[in-house]
């Protein structure tokens, strides 16, 4: 799992593409086997499917960062901080 993780956060971009098009593909199919729609009607579902799935995990990355980047204690991140406060207050 860890391995998975790393390699998530260091291909982020990556990652979410594959998503899409996985997302697609499985939208694509299940419509092939359910419903009587033209391709074109096929297609444009699978692409709001996909974009809706996309959203939903790009809200849930960024809730994630933002929960990590409160909860670190990387002692660099908080001097970072420190510096920068005290750059904000000598201006």
């Amino acid at each position: 799992m860890e391995a998975l993780q790393s390699w998530v956060s260091e291909h982020k971009l990556t990652s979410i593409g594959v998503l899409w098009v996985s997302a697609v593909g499985a939208s694509l199919a299940y419509t092939r086997s359910r419903s009587p729609l033209k391709p074109s009607l096929r297609l444009i579902h699978a692409r709001m499917h996909a974009q809706a799935l996309t959203l939903a995990v790009l809200s849930g990355a960024a809730a994630y960062h933002y929960y990590e980047e409160r909860t670190t204690t990387d002692p660099r991140r908080q001097l970072d901080h420190h510096r920068s406060a005290a750059a904000t207050r000598q201006d």
